[in-house]
């Protein structure tokens, strides 16, 4: 007499039926990688092909090299915020954001010293500098300001040199998606039987060149 407890189809449909779930089960990380790794290609495109075009421009300087543009500006400011006996109350906020909405600097200060009879202000930013000297008995003041050219502006966003917080969570995130493009790919490479065993032989010669040019070539 059959047995009443078996599914269906007897014990060669379960059999299947726990194949499937395994097949299913091992698939899924499969599908998660393949799905992460090509949409966090497309999120991080642009950003990825900067770093790349100006990992390339930052190494060869040389081959975009350009003289750099100075300029000169002179003005006025109010002598009371300088011409103070207690340098401690000289109006630094008030210079700073009087400089930058009458001169149209840009960059953070990097410098704001007080040095006898005069103040010295420095503002740094991507590609760019501006050396402002201030007269503390009359107020007037020059501007020296050195634009280096587009490529070293982008050599700097690469490198992250006087570019502020903000861009520096940029490149923060840029490092992460492009770790876990890496890593979703080597995890999609895991499951490619017929390529996998190819692809793990490239992955360990990469490894092995790196170390050889590291080791033999640099000194």
């Amino acid at each position: 007499m059959p047995n009443s407890n078996l599914p269906a189809g007897g014990p060669h449909k379960r059999i299947r039926t726990v194949r499937s779930a395994k097949s299913a089960s091992k698939k899924r990380p499969v599908s998660l990688s393949r799905w992460l790794h090509i949409y966090l290609s497309m999120v991080s495109f642009v950003i990825v092909l900067f770093f790349a075009v100006t990992g390339l421009t930052l190494n060869h300087a040389e081959w975009f090299g350009s003289k750099p543009v100075v300029k000169k500006q002179t003005g006025r400011l109010n002598v009371n915020w300088v011409n103070n006996k207690d340098t401690t109350r000289v109006e630094k906020l008030n210079i700073v954001e009087f400089l930058r909405k009458t001169n149209k600097i840009s960059g953070h200060v990097s410098e704001f010293r007080i040095d006898g009879p005069a103040v010295s202000v420095a503002f740094n930013g991507p590609g760019n500098s501006a050396d402002v000297y201030i007269n503390r008995n009359d107020g007037n003041y020059q501007i020296t300001e050195t634009s280096f050219g587009l490529i070293a502006v982008l050599n700097d966003l690469h490198k992250g040199r006087d570019t502020g917080k903000s861009w520096s969570v940029v490149i923060d995130i840029t490092a992460i998606l492009m770790s876990l493009i890496s890593l979703t790919g080597i995890i999609m490479l895991c499951y490619m039987k017929k390529k996998r065993r190819t692809g793990f032989i490239l992955l360990a010669l990469g490894v092995l060149i790196v170390y050889g040019i590291f080791h033999f070539l640099i000194k």
